[in-house]
C-alpha cells in the first residue's frame, strides 16, 4: 500500500490515516485458545501500530491526522474480554503516539463506538454448540452446557440491539479527518452507554464490579 502511495500520489501529499481494521468474538477468559489471542493482537493492536508506522514519515511531512477506531469496550467488557483488551491497548498506544506527534502538527484522534453490532456485523450471532465443541476437556469440567447456552443468549440479546445507524461513526472519522479542531476522542454511542463508561472511569472498581455482575446475572 506504502508501494503503491509513493507511486501514484506522492506529488499531492498524505493527508489522513485511518485504522479501521478488527474483528472480535465471544468467550470467557479460558474459553480461548493462545492461538485465538495472539490473532486478534496481530489484527486488532498490531495490525494499526505497522500501518502507522509504515505511513508516519509522511503524516509528519504533510501535517497529517491518524484516525483509531477503538470503542466503549475499552473501558469494560461482558463476554469479549479478548475484543476489549485490544481495544485498551490501542488507546493506550494512541496517547503515546498523540503527545509524540504534537510537535510535528500531527493530530491522532481515537473513534469510541458503542454497540453497532447490526450495522457494522463484525460480530455474528454465537452459537452455544459451537463453543462448547471447543472447549478443552478441562473447560467442559468446569462448565456445563447449560451455562454456556446462558451467556450466549445474553451475548446475542446485545448484539440484537445494536444501533443500525453506522452513518453516525462515519461522521466522527469524517469530522477527526477534516476539521480544523479536532477532538482527540469521540464517543459515539447511547446515552446509556455513555453512563457505563462514566461509571467505570469515576467510580471504584469494585462499584463497576457490582454494575457488570448485575448485569451477568440477569
Amino acid at each position: 500500500s506504502k508501494r503503491c502511495l509513493l507511486r501514484h500520489f506522492s506529488s499531492t501529499g498524505f493527508w489522513g490515516l485511518v485504522n479501521n481494521a478488527g474483528i472480535s468474538t465471544f468467550g470467557e477468559t479460558g474459553w480461548l485458545s493462545m492461538e485465538k489471542y495472539e490473532k486478534f493482537a496481530d489484527v486488532n493492536l498490531l495490525g494499526s501500530i505497522r500501518t502507522t508506522l509504515a505511513f508516519l514519515p509522511l503524516l509528519r511531512k504533510y501535517k497529517g491526522r491518524i484516525v483509531f477506531m477503538s470503542s466503549i469496550i475499552a473501558y469494560f467488557s461482558l463476554g469479549n474480554g479478548i475484543y476489549s483488551m485490544t481495544k485498551a491497548a490501542i488507546e493506550k498506544f494512541c496517547d503515546a503516539l498523540r503527545l509524540e506527534m504534537k510537535k510535528f502538527g500531527v493530530q491522532v484522534c481515537i473513534i469510541q463506538p458503542g454497540n453497532y453490532a447490526r450495522s457494522t456485523k463484525i460480530q455474528p450471532p454465537v452459537s452455544a454448540e459451537d463453543i462448547w465443541n471447543e472447549l478443552s476437556e478441562e473447560e467442559k469440567a468446569v462448565y456445563n452446557k447449560e451455562y454456556i447456552q446462558e451467556r450466549a443468549n445474553f451475548f446475542n440479546s446485545i448484539l440484537s440491539e445494536g444501533s443500525t445507524n453506522g452513518n453516525e461513526v462515519v461522521d466522527a472519522m469524517v469530522d477527526a479527518l477534516t476539521s480544523p479542531t479536532p477532538k482527540a476522542r469521540y464517543m459515539v454511542a447511547k446515552l446509556k452507554e455513555k453512563a457505563l463508561v462514566f461509571v467505570c472511569a469515576l467510580f471504584p472498581t469494585v462499584v463497576m464490579d457490582s454494575v457488570l455482575s448485575y448485569a451477568l446475572s440477569k
